[in-house]
């Protein structure tokens, strides 16, 4: 049984942004914060212009493309959340500062004060950090038991599926209430073991890295690359192409906490892909990356 009515995220850029959007069509109360100035109101923007497509292509009735919209409202402050069901981070992807950010959740949001629906749900957007790690930062008073990961896929609004991860100590009723709220939200909920990369970057990111040590060894130009993997392998878009929509900088952290924690030499990252990072060819964001993005 869905017993989550309001959503509460951290991080309004492409994640938290898509996350949002998607509980508010799907009926939920959403309160939306990030630090960055400008970036909660930016988000909502991005939220009018892609609702509105939905309505033009039939897909949205405009009355509900609205109510998505109203239920939508923008949080000045952490305390802010302090009604929600469930708390989604959607940060930078760096396990110090989500950390930091859930010793945090847990002082504003103690596992006592729980509303008719139990105790407010901490979830983890991370696409490769451990929820145990993260877990362990709230303390044994935060309630690690409600802490879990909820990892969605990008862009939010299109991909079905939810990566759902238990910490060591994350409870049967947190995993409950969490693959209900995923299906209520329109997605596939599979779970995953807490282990680094889960199990579509421990898949993923190892087959993109390969990609770029083709190109740097010149085993084919990486539109060749891209072309022969998806008219032989039938993926809808190449490792790299892919690569530079995910961000070059989020594939380098992702092999980084694969390498380490694993210790396994085959997640090094390729030396070309750090050069790219370094240089600033972040991808599509930065509107270069293996490829060229003119206008972006």
């Amino acid at each position: 049984m869905q017993d989550i009515r309001s959503v509460g995220v951290i991080g309004a850029g492409q994640m938290g942004s898509g996350i949002a959007q998607v509980a508010a069509v799907a009926g939920l109360g959403v309160a939306l914060y990030d630090a960055a100035p400008g970036a909660v109101a930016k988000a909502r923007e991005g939220h009018a212009k892609r609702l509105a497509r939905e309505v033009e292509k039939q897909r949205l009735a405009k009355a509900d493309s609205e109510a998505a919209l109203a239920r939508i409202r923008p949080a000045e402050s952490l305390d802010a959340l302090a009604a929600c069901d469930i708390v989604i981070e959607a940060i930078v992807e760096d396990a110090g500062v989500k950390r930091e950010l859930f010793a945090r959740l847990a002082r504003l949001f103690p596992a006592e004060r729980a509303g008719p629906a139990g105790p407010v749900i901490l979830a983890s957007n991370t696409s490769s950090i451990s929820i145990t790690e993260i877990a362990g930062a709230v303390g044994p008073a935060g309630a690690p038991e409600r802490v879990i990961g909820m990892h969605f896929f990008n862009p939010v609004p299109v991909m079905k599926l939810v990566e759902v991860i238990r910490g060591l100590a994350t409870s049967e009723a947190t995993t409950a209430r969490v693959v209900a709220l995923a299906r209520a939200m329109g997605k596939t909920p599979v779970p995953a073991n807490d282990r680094p990369g889960f199990v579509s970057n421990r898949v993923l990111m190892p087959m993109i890295n390969e990609a770029f040590f083709a190109w740097m060894e010149g085993v084919a130009e990486p539109e060749h690359i891209d072309e022969i993997m998806k008219l032989g392998c039938n993926f809808p878009m190449g490792p790299l192409r892919l690569a530079d929509f995910i961000g070059l900088d989020t594939c380098l952290h992702i092999l980084g906490v694969l390498h380490r924690e694993l210790g396994d030499p085959k997640y090094r990252p390729c030396p070309l892909l750090r050069q790219l990072v370094a240089a600033g060819r972040l991808g599509d964001k930065a509107g270069r990356g293996v490829f060229a993005y003119p206008g972006s």
